[in-house]
């Protein structure tokens, strides 16, 4: 492993907490707004409760209170360790928000990509990139293999991983809930890192198997049309960059290569063509035209009497010592021949030996994964690995950290969570059998001492989209409304508070109102008949004015989800730096947030060889 300089800084434990700090204190005003949920909105007057002004003017005012891309929110707001003040975004009697703008302000300065606690990707590679060895020129893009979401993430991630497997030294990579197998596959043949992804659906683990054996089967067409545009590229360039003397000696050799004289004769030519490049092309021609059969660009196709000019396009994709530049006579070309099919042998026997060693390379395996469970009872030659997760849903993300700090085998670890409204809290006592330490939420410490919890729904409002909503891909309001009257009704006529039923996506089912009302009543199991046509729709008119309260209350929850996303990586995160054992940690945005909205990665790594953090780490 080559020496590398020192890891960009990343705060230690004592800023990590000094930033949860002064969250919790906003939090702790503004989080009763992310806990309600809008299912209540009009059974428990939410808007009364919780907002002075008019939903006009929150809209207004949210929609004014943009920054600009990349902008922090001004240092003049803050203390430092944050914003101290909020009597004048909340009412200290009623507690109801009063200022907007200004709540939308300490909102902004409190999420992530204002806050002062993440570390720049470019900066991490750029350190990383110390330690690159050498890899092949190829880049295959995963477009073909995935939809664009996927193959953004996968493309991204999988560099960061590579880099890191460098850094470490490392060949062997462990991808926990790897699902369909995208980035353990991606990993396995772009890098040539042996890859376990362990996922706890059999049907996922089936179907990443079958999708893996496709991709290889195609893998090699990529390779090749990639490795004949970088070519072209190369030749290009050359060509570009040529001298006058250098392009008249170019030619020559060229004119040597294909044993142009203008003493030959066009039989000669074609003699020289066959017995020659033959020795070069044979195979080559057979191989490409076989993959290449969908190319834009097709080959033409192989005849006895192909001539020079046709197989001169293949040169291209050849090593550029693959050819001496002499002309040949007759009897060398015969030996040459010989001796292309010895090597021709040689090279399908290490073909064959080389693919069947990276068959394995990556293997989808079924296992449900705790923070309890014992990797070498799930992988049998597990030795010094990193540890990945993309969009681990839940609880999953909080014990890959864990695992990962009690293994000494796993030296690194890049996780990026998802689905945190599935993240087990002690105080909702969703899993009685849990024990203090294994809550999916709180990890660290120092939340846990201070007794914090979030609840389901402000967890669930931290997985909504605050950048998607900000470019027009906003919230489906009128489902939400119609979930809300329906709500009214099923308390008002059926005398229920609570169900533990839900109604599902019957609202894309249904043609309107009326029709969305009697289908969830009846997936609810209630007797439908007790509502008349009339009755439906005196509902629907009752509340149709006011479904901008709807609206803006859901605007004021989408501004408050990065702050609780904040507070749920914030904990991962200090949760490393308790750690004795963790040498660097860190916060990383990785992923365009519009093209995916759970765009950050905890990524930490052990004590290595060679390593160094910066002093202001």
């Amino acid at each position: 492993m080559a020496a590398a300089g020192p890891l960009p800084p990343c705060g230690d434990l004592a800023a990590v907490r000094g930033k949860l700090r002064g969250l919790l204190r906003f939090l702790r005003r503004a989080v009763p707004i992310a806990r309600a949920h809008t299912v209540d909105f009009y059974t428990a007057g939410l808007w009364e409760r919780f907002v002075e002004a008019s939903p006009a003017r929150v809209m207004r005012a949210l929609r004014a209170q943009g920054l600009p891309a990349g902008e922090r929110p001004p240092e003049a707001a803050a203390g430092s360790s944050g914003i101290s003040d909020f009597s004048n975004i909340f009412c200290e009697n009623s507690q109801k928000l009063v200022n907007v703008e200004a709540f939308a302000l300490v909102a902004k300065y409190y999420s992530l990509p204002y806050f002062g606690v993440c570390t720049p990707l470019e900066q991490l590679l750029s350190t990383l990139a110390g330690n690159q060895q050498q890899r092949p020129v190829i880049k295959v893009k995963p477009d073909d293999f995935m939809n664009a979401k996927k193959s953004h993430e996968v493309q991204v991630m999988s560099e960061l991983i590579g880099c890191i497997a460098d850094f470490c030294g490392i060949k062997q990579v462990i991808d926990l809930g790897s699902g369909k197998g995208y980035l353990s596959s991606f990993l396995s043949m772009q890098y040539g890192l042996k890859v376990y992804g362990i996922d706890s659906s059999n049907v996922n683990t089936h179907g990443a198997k079958e999708r893996n054996r496709k991709l290889k089967k195609h893998w090699r067409v990529y390779q090749t049309r990639s490795r004949a545009h970088v070519s072209d590229q190369v030749l290009e360039k050359a060509k570009d960059s040529t001298s006058p003397d250098e392009e008249k000696c170019k030619m020559s050799i060229k004119e040597e290569l294909i044993g142009v004289d203008s003493n030959r004769t066009n039989q000669d030519k074609r003699s020289i063509s066959h017995s020659v490049l033959s020795d070069f092309t044979d195979v080559v021609i057979s191989d490409v035209t076989r993959q290449m059969e969908n190319h834009p660009d097709p080959l033409p196709k192989r005849t006895d009497s192909l001539l020079l000019e046709d197989r001169l396009p293949l040169l291209n994709i050849l090593p550029v010592d693959a050819i001496e530049l002499v002309s040949p006579v007759p009897e060398d070309c015969r030996k040459l021949a010989e001796e292309h099919k010895e090597r021709e042998k040689t090279v399908t026997i290490k073909s064959q030996a080389k693919e069947s060693n990276q068959s394995n390379i990556y293997s989808p395996l079924t296992s449900f994964i705790t923070a309890e469970s014992e990797l070498c009872d799930i992988i049998t030659d597990l030795e010094d690995c990193i540890m990945v997760g993309l969009h681990t849903c839940g609880d999953l993300a909080a014990n890959t950290l864990r695992i990962f700090t009690s293994k000494s085998e796993i030296k690194g670890v890049c996780s990026v969570g998802c689905c945190y409204h599935l993240l087990s809290e002690k105080d909702e006592n969703q899993c009685p059998d849990y024990t203090l330490e294994m809550w999916g939420f709180p990890m660290c410490q120092y939340l846990k001492e201070e007794g914090w919890c979030c609840g389901r729904n402000a967890r669930m409002s931290a997985c909504l989209a605050l950048e998607r909503v900000a470019v027009g891909q906003g919230l489906a309001t009128e489902s939400l409304f119609y979930r809300a009257v329906l709500q009214d009704i099923i308390k008002e006529c059926y005398g229920i508070t609570e169900c533990d039923k839900h109604v599902g996506k019957v609202y894309s089912k249904s043609t309107s109102f009326s029709d969305y009302v009697r289908k969830s009543l009846k997936k609810l199991e209630l007797d439908d008949s007790k509502l008349t046509e009339k009755m439906i729709i005196e509902y629907y008119e009752k509340y149709k004015p006011r479904m901008n309260e709807l609206e803006a209350f859901n605007m004021l929850k989408v501004v408050l989800a990065p702050c609780i996303e904040t507070l749920i990586l914030l904990d991962r995160l200090c949760y490393l730096k308790e750690q004795d054992n963790i040498a660097w940690s860190a916060l990383v945005k990785l992923f365009d947030p519009v093209k995916s909205p759970r765009c950050y990665a905890v990524i930490a790594l052990k004590e290595q060889p060679c390593f160094q953090v910066e002093a202001s780490c």
